[in-house]
This record gives structure tokens, C-alpha cells and sequence, in this order.
């Protein structure tokens, strides 16, 4: 039979199930021969017991996993009837004997800390940091056993109970055991953190220190002083005013005193002090091997660790392949899909743009379920830079903000810039076709050379994939990558190039030659031949197809997803819908939410997704609305073009002015639509080589190698190359199974848009200009003045809008379409003037606000507000809770 309890000192983190996440770490750290508080834990085996009384428990454990986490009512009723069950069992007397008689081993006229360690607890992926209780300064017998019982019943608070629901731990696998260390009476008292938690810079380690126990900084009742120490140097000290400090009483538990005045300044920790502490954690973490969240005291002069965990918050640090600092920027934010990617999607994007076919700045970096670009060597070039710059401006204003604020640590050098030579060669062959775009382009023609390269290469792809199979059909996905990225550039670069330039020139003019530039940005509505604006009109077409049978209405509002194509046949107008919608899928269907990632699920794959949408549009759009806001665009766009070209006209030089600015305006119109049409074509191909490794999955499935056939995401290509051939030298399946649990981690992660190789992420800002105070500030992409209630979208494909809403979003990819044409207007936290959502936005004639941080945590679901796409900002009218 397992101990009851267990003295710190010879128990380790292999003793987790026994002691805890706190009682393994704690009793790693003695062993280690850091300085910690003497004690002993209750192990698990006592919980278990005492728990095992219990005839209730099933039943409360399957109420607990039917719980919502946003039914804060249910969670508490169920949280206080558990506690008080587990609270009234009665403690059997092994256990009870073994406890006092520890305690009375470590001596009974001590006070002592009684600390709940779960099992789930100080993990590297998840800390649970107070989600359970601890009682300091208790005395005597009663108080010790009323403590363990409060910390047992613990386990089951509502913060306890929410953090593992949303964490995804089962509420049954975990158990709890309790931390018994005798009481210290500090003088001072913190938190260090060995690389700072606000910036995430590795080389920063960040203490704060107040008198007094660390209740009084942990409950948030004092100002701590801060110190942060680079190198063993004291880079930043800021000295509080601290006004309280907690303290134990001789009878046992704490109050809170008044600091005296004279003492409300001071420094707590000498600067040596501070040095030494600093020292003291870069030691805990290298025994770790990680970032350490790090509690401690010092008492008599002499540092005690109190408690040691893994920073959970940190985002992973690429690695670097040098010593000097290096910029990453994130791919997500510049894809509009900032989720956690599987391995097979990272994969592939790396194989699309392979670090030795171009420039430095395309080098795929995996961190965190994510891609970055490492931008260095671009920083480091005066020319490269400032190009760099100008074209994120148009993509993520708040990256290129965030890269501006790290250049003076770059200075720049002369000369080519290494790794960027074919990109170099590039440019004399792109400027000869931009010029002769801009000369003499046509963008019916551009159009259908782009559609037919896309048919083409698809028509080979698919043709290639069907007639091999195994090993030669994963080498061929891996060499169709490597070619296609380089294939469509080569197409369709020059005509996106021809339209940035058009732009670009189009804004220079209107300050030499006077006109109106806000009628610049109306020429975006309604731009011809954008593969993506015209997916949304068609599938607007579908719900007026839908809206002409009342019987297929009620039942697009009541089907289930489960037999939902099939019983298409069986109403009427169904029939000619379920036509239309294949005809639509076998067009768009390789599309969906987060498509840049090979393993998301295709509308064609699951139709139903689409249901929300065009229910959706049949409550919120009239019918043919869509296409009439169309229309309405396109004259909107020519008028302001006729604007504009009456005001040259009239100026001097009119007729050869108004030559030059007409032609940049049919260039600008012709070509900009085209910029969707290499993501589409992409993703269409993302659709065949998903077919292809899923069927090379089934065979694995069927061979025992894999589990199951969504298993092959989580291999890369070149795994996966290996499994097929029989070459593969790992245990597949315990590959995978690792991989899986970092994916949900990194699902829970918030990737920062710029960081550095030693960790700091850098943020950007966006400058308010007109901005009223007290406002949101984003940037315009979409002109237009409109009040309306917010509708806060994480998932779109169980999201409607009803009419009058604005969308309210992380971020818009092509997955989102189908609500644009609902919306009344468009907000997300990422993007800029050049991205889908402000592309697909200008095109519906949608008022449009991109790259309000935290846009969907700072306005409420329900919120009325004004929404200025002319001038980039929001304001909340109301609240939700007042709006009639």
C-alpha cells in the first residue's frame, strides 16, 4: 500500500502522482540542494481514500462533464455541493494518525503552510496556478486538519472546475495531495519570473518584492518594488510606494498591517540582493531546463524557495542560427489564419517556399505550431528595408510598426544582400512586365491567362496523384509544392505588382495634380474578376434560390447535418438547389475557414458548414440585395473615377493628365481582383493532396501503422515519405501521440506578431490621427460612416448575422466570405488596407476597420456602435446590457 504521507525530502518530480505538481517540485528543488522550507506532503493515496467513501461521487463526476463553461449558475451550485460532500466525509483514522503523527515529527509548537498540490498542476503546458487553496499560518492540531480537509475539498472550486474545462483535463484524473512546510515569518517576500512576462525577452529575469508575506502581492493589496537583471546588471528598478503588508499572528492565520511611513518607500531588496536572487533563479531554471515562475522569501537575510513552475505564458523562441538577434514576423497574421497549424500544413508551406529557391525573408520557421519569417538580413540592408516596410504597410500596418521600433538595433550595410540574389535577378524581368501591365494590360486577358494556368496545373496535378500511389505519390505532392508557389508568381506576380504601382502612383498624383484622394479608395468597390468577392455573390444566388421554396426554407432552418444532401430530394425546389450547391462545391469547395492548413475540414467535405451562412443571408439580405450592392459598387467606383478625371481634365496639361490618370485607373481596377487568385488556385491543389495523404492513410490504418487516418496530419512530408517506404526509424504512433499534446498547447497560445531570438515580443502601435478620444483604433480599408450592433464571430461556420450587425472578428481568410455578405460592416484585430478582408470588404461596399487589437475582447457581443472606415476607429455607443 502506498504511504499516506511523504517527506519532502525524498520525493522528486517522479513522485507526481503521489505528491502533486507543487509537492514533486518542492521536494526536486531540496534534493537539488536549493534552500526550501522543511515539510511533508499527504499524498494522493490519502485523497483517494478518503474520497473512496464517498456513493456520490459517479454521479457528481458526470454532472461535471456535461457542464458548460459559460453556465457560471451551474458551475457553482455543482462546485458547492461537491465541497461540501467531500467536506462532510469523514477522515479514516490510518489516515488521520499518520498525518498527526508526521506533524508531531516536525513539532507541534511550529505554524505551518498548508498548500493543495494537484496532480494537474506546474506542468509545462498548463500551470493551474491558484486554482485550489493554501492556508498559511496554522496552529496547533484543529487547524491543521480543518486546512487539509478545506484544501481537498479544493479540488472542486468553480476556478478550479472552469480552468479544466477549458484545458481540456478529465475533472475524475486528477487527484490532490497537501504541502505541509513549516512556517516562515519573512521580512520580505515575492515573485521572479526568469524571463519577463510581459515581453517574453529570455535574457530578462523580473522580480517583484514587498514586505510582509507574499499574500499581500499575490491578493494585489501592495505595489511591489520591480527589478530586472540582464547579465547579472540591474537593467530597471522601480521602487513603490507600499502601503500594506501581510502578517502572521502567534495564534495562527494573518492580518494585514499598515507599513510605517518611513518604510513606504524603501527599497525592500539591497541591489546585491537582487543580483543574488536574480543568480538563484537562472540555476533553478537551468536545472529545470526551462523558464521558471518562482516564488520565494527572504528571512534573516537568507533567500527560501517557496514554490517553482514552468512559465505556461511564454511563446516558444525560434532557433536562432547564430548568437546575434535576430527579427522573426508571423505568417499567420500576414494569411489572416493565426491558429495553431498541424505538422502536414506547416509541411507543406514550407515545401511551397523552400529556403534555397528565394529570398531570406521567404524561410519558413516552425515555433509553436505556427510560421514565421526571420527578416534579419532584410533589416540589415537600407534598400531591402524600406521596401519591406512599405509593402507590410499595405499588408499588417502593426508588424511593420513593430519592425520600425527594432531597426536602430540593426545598422545597415551596403552591397547585396545575402540570400536574396534570385530575388535580385527577379526584379529587372518583374519591372519589364509591370511596365507593359501599366501600358498597354488588359484585364479581361489577365484574367483568363491566370484561369487557364490554374486549370492546368491542377488538371496535371490531379492527373499525376491518380496514377501513382505510396511512396512516388508523397514525393510527387512534395515536388508539385516546390513548383507551384514559383509557377504562379511567375503568372500572376506581375499583374499584382502592375496594380500596387497604379495605386501607389494614383495617390503621388492626387497631391502634384489635386484631386480628390479620398475617391481613391472608392475605386476598390466592386473590382472584376476577384475569384473570392465572386465566390460570396454566387453563394448569395444559392439563398435566393433557397428563398423562392417556403418548404425550403423551414427545412434549411430545422435540417440536421445527418442525411441533410440526401433529404434535399425530397422537397421541393430541393432538387435544383442540391444542383446548384454541387456545382457551386465543386468550384469553392477546396475552400473554408483556416485553409492554409492542409488538415481543415473543405466545405466540400462537409457542405453543412455553409448552412449558418445562408440561413444568415435569407434573415438579413432582401432578395438579389447582394448583387444589387454590386452594382451599386461598380457606379459608385466610376463616379468617383469621373470625379477625379474632371478635375484633372481641368488643370493644365488636362488632356495629357487626364490620359495618364484614366489609364492608372483602368490598371488599377483590371489587375487588383487578381490578387486572390493565387490563394485560390493554392488551396484548390491543398484540396488534392489532402485526398492523396488520406488515402495513403487508409492504407497505413489498414497495415496497423496508423490509428486512424487523421493521424497522417501530424507527420510532416518527409515523415510521411519515410512511414510509406518502410524507412521510418521512430515509433510512429508515440511520435504522433506527443505531437498531438503539443498541438493542443499551442492551440491555447497566443502567436505575437514580431519577436526576437531572445524572446522579447516587440508591439506595434497604430497612430490615432483624427480619432475621437476614447476610441478604438484600427486601420480604414473600407470607406463609410455606420451605426449598427456588434456580432462577435470566432467560428463562421456556426455563425449567422441577423440584419443590422457589424462582423466583429480575430481575423477574415476566404472561410469567412460567406458572412460578408450579412454584415453590415467589417472590424478585426489583424490586417491592413491590402489583405482579404479589406479586399472583399471594399468589394461589398462594407464599411471596414482592420487591425483593432483585442477588437473582439474590448467590444461586447450586443455592443451598439459607430464604426468610421473613412478614418480608421470605433466607438461604443452603448453597452450591451443597455442597448433596447
Amino acid at each position: 500500500m502506498l504511504p499516506y504521507v511523504l517527506h519532502l525530502e525524498k520525493v522528486s518530480q517522479a513522485n507526481r502522482d503521489q505528491v502533486g505538481g507543487k509537492g514533486s517540485n518542492l521536494g526536486e528543488l531540496l534534493q537539488a540542494g536549493f534552500p526550501v522550507p522543511p515539510g511533508y506532503c499527504v499524498t494522493t493515496s490519502a485523497y483517494e481514500k478518503l474520497v473512496g467513501q464517498s456513493t456520490l461521487l459517479t454521479s457528481f463526476y458526470k454532472r461535471l462533464d456535461h457542464l458548460n463553461v459559460s453556465d457560471s449558475e451551474e458551475i457553482r451550485r455543482v462546485s458547492k455541493e461537491i465541497r461540501t460532500h467531500i467536506s462532510e466525509l469523514p477522515v479514516p483514522d490510518d489516515i488521520h494518525e499518520a498525518i498527526l503523527s508526521k506533524w508531531r515529527e516536525f513539532g507541534p509548537e511550529y505554524r505551518y503552510a498548508v498548500r493543495s498540490s494537484a496532480t494537474a498542476e506546474d506542468l509545462p503546458t498548463a500551470s493551474f496556478a491558484g486554482q485550489q487553496d493554501s492556508f498559511l499560518n496554522v496552529k496547533g492540531e484543529q487547524q491543521l486538519l480543518v486546512a487539509i480537509r478545506q484544501c481537498w475539498a479544493s479540488l472542486f472550486t468553480e476556478r478550479a472546475i472552469v480552468y479544466r474545462i477549458k484545458h481540456g483535463y478529465a475533472h475524475q484524473a486528477v487527484q490532490l495531495a497537501v504541502v505541509i512546510q513549516r512556517m516562515l515569518e519573512p521580512d520580505v517576500s515575492g515573485v521572479m519570473f526568469t524571463a519577463d512576462p510581459v515581453t517574453g525577452n529570455r535574457t530578462i529575469t523580473s522580480i517583484d518584492a514587498s514586505f510582509g508575506l507574499g499574500e499581500a502581492l499575490v491578493s494585489g493589496i501592495v505595489n511591489p518594488d520591480l527589478y530586472q537583471v540582464k547579465k547579472s546588471e540591474i537593467v530597471k528598478k522601480q521602487i513603490s510606494t507600499k502601503l500594506k503588508a501581510v502578517r502572521p499572528l502567534v495564534e495562527g492565520g494573518t492580518v494585514i498591517e499598515a507599513i510605517a511611513s518611513e518604510k513606504q518607500n524603501e527599497q525592500v531588496l539591497s541591489d546585491e540582493e537582487v543580483i543574488a536572487l536574480a543568480q538563484m533563479g537562472e540555476h533553478i531554471q537551468a536545472h529545470y531546463g526551462t523558464e521558471q515562475d518562482i516564488e520565494w522569501c527572504l528571512v534573516n537575510r537568507q533567500f527560501y524557495i517557496l514554490q517553482a513552475r514552468p512559465i505556461t505564458s511564454l511563446y516558444p523562441v525560434p532557433e536562432a542560427p547564430d548568437d546575434e538577434l535576430h527579427v522573426y514576423i508571423s505568417n499567420g497574421h500576414m494569411q489572416m489564419m493565426t491558429d495553431a497549424m498541424t505538422p502536414a500544413g506547416i509541411s507543406i508551406w514550407k515545401h511551397l517556399t523552400p529556403a534555397d529557391q528565394g529570398a531570406n525573408i521567404d524561410s519558413q520557421i516552425e515555433v509553436g505550431g505556427r510560421m514565421y519569417a526571420d527578416i534579419t538580413h532584410v533589416l540589415q540592408s537600407n534598400m531591402a528595408r524600406k521596401v519591406f516596410l512599405f509593402l507590410i504597410d499595405k499588408f499588417e500596418p502593426l508588424i511593420s510598426s513593430a519592425a520600425r521600433q527594432v531597426l536602430p538595433r540593426f545598422p545597415t550595410k551596403e552591397g547585396p544582400l545575402p540570400g536574396m540574389e534570385q530575388f535580385n535577378q527577379l526584379i529587372p524581368f518583374l519591372a519589364t512586365k509591370v511596365m507593359k501591365d501599366i501600358l498597354e494590360g488588359d484585364g479581361e486577358t489577365a484574367y483568363e491567362e491566370v484561369k487557364a494556368y490554374a486549370s492546368q496545373s491542377l488538371q496535371i496535378c490531379r492527373q499525376a496523384l491518380n496514377s501513382c500511389s505510396g511512396a512516388d505519390r508523397i514525393s510527387y505532392i512534395q515536388k508539385n509544392c516546390g513548383s507551384l508557389m514559383q509557377g504562379l508568381m511567375a503568372i500572376d506576380m506581375h499583374y499584382m505588382a502592375a496594380a500596387s504601382v497604379a495605386k501607389e502612383s494614383l495617390t503621388l498624383l492626387s497631391k502634384w495634380w489635386t484631386f480628390d484622394e479620398g475617391d481613391l479608395l472608392t475605386l476598390n468597390k466592386s473590382l472584376p474578376y476577384n475569384v473570392t468577392g465572386e465566390m460570396g455573390l454566387q453563394l448569395g444566388d444559392l439563398a435566393d434560390l433557397v428563398r423562392k421554396h417556403p418548404e425550403l426554407v423551414v427545412y434549411f432552418r430545422n435540417a440536421a447535418e445527418d442525411g441533410f444532401m440526401e433529404g434535399l430530394n425530397s422537397i421541393r425546389g430541393g432538387s435544383e438547389f442540391k444542383a446548384a450547391f454541387e456545382r457551386w462545391l465543386d468550384q469553392y469547395g477546396a475552400r473554408c475557414p483556416g485553409e492554409i492548413d492542409v488538415a481543415r475540414t473543405r466545405w466540400s467535405e462537409r457542405p453543412y458548414m455553409l448552412i449558418s451562412s445562408i440561413v444568415g443571408h435569407l434573415d438579413s439580405v432582401k432578395q438579389g440585395e447582394h448583387r444589387e450592392r454590386f452594382r451599386q459598387g461598380e457606379l459608385e467606383a466610376g463616379t468617383a473615377a469621373e470625379r477625379i478625371l474632371s478635375q484633372v481634365r481641368t488643370a493644365d496639361d488636362g488632356e495629357f493628365k487626364e490620359k495618364v490618370v484614366s489609364r492608372l485607373i483602368t490598371v488599377y481596377r483590371s489587375f487588383m481582383g487578381l490578387r486572390e487568385h493565387h490563394k485560390f488556385v493554392l488551396v484548390r491543389h491543398f484540396a488534392l493532396y489532402k485526398q492523396a495523404m488520406l488515402e495513403e492513410a487508409d492504407d497505413l490504418v489498414a497495415k496497423g501503422i496508423l490509428c486512424e487516418r487523421n493521424d497522417v496530419y501530424f507527420l510532416n512530408l518527409p515523415e510521411l515519405l519515410d512511414v510509406v517506404n518502410g524507412s521510418f526509424e521512430q515509433d510512429v504512433q508515440q511520435l504522433i501521440a506527443f505531437r498531438k499534446v503539443d498541438f493542443e498547447y499551442f492551440k491555447r497560445l497566443t502567436p505575437p506578431r514580431v519577436m526576437t531570438s531572445e524572446g522579447e515580443i516587440i508591439e506595434g502601435t497604430l497612430y490615432g490621427g483624427d480619432a475621437p478620444d476614447g476610441t478604438l483604433v484600427g486601420t480604414p480599408v473600407s470607406p463609410g460612416v455606420i451605426e449598427g450592433i456588434a456580432k462577435i464571430v470566432i467560428d463562421p461556420t456556426t455563425a449567422s448575422l441577423k440584419e443590422g450587425e457589424i462582423l466583429v472578428a480575430p481575423y477574415t481568410d476566404p472561410g469567412w466570405t460567406p458572412l460578408f455578405q450579412q454584415a453590415k460592416g467589417l472590424i478585426t484585430e489583424m490586417g491592413g488596407l491590402m489583405t482579404h478582408g479589406a479586399v472583399v470588404a471594399r468589394e461589398y461596399g462594407l464599411p471596414a476597420v482592420v487591425g483593432i487589437e483585442h477588437a473582439t475582447k474590448m467590444i461586447r457581443d450586443g455592443d451598439l456602435i459607430r464604426l468610421d472606415g473613412s478614418k480608421g476607429y470605433v466607438v461604443i455607443l452603448k453597452e450591451a446590457s443597455f442597448v433596447e
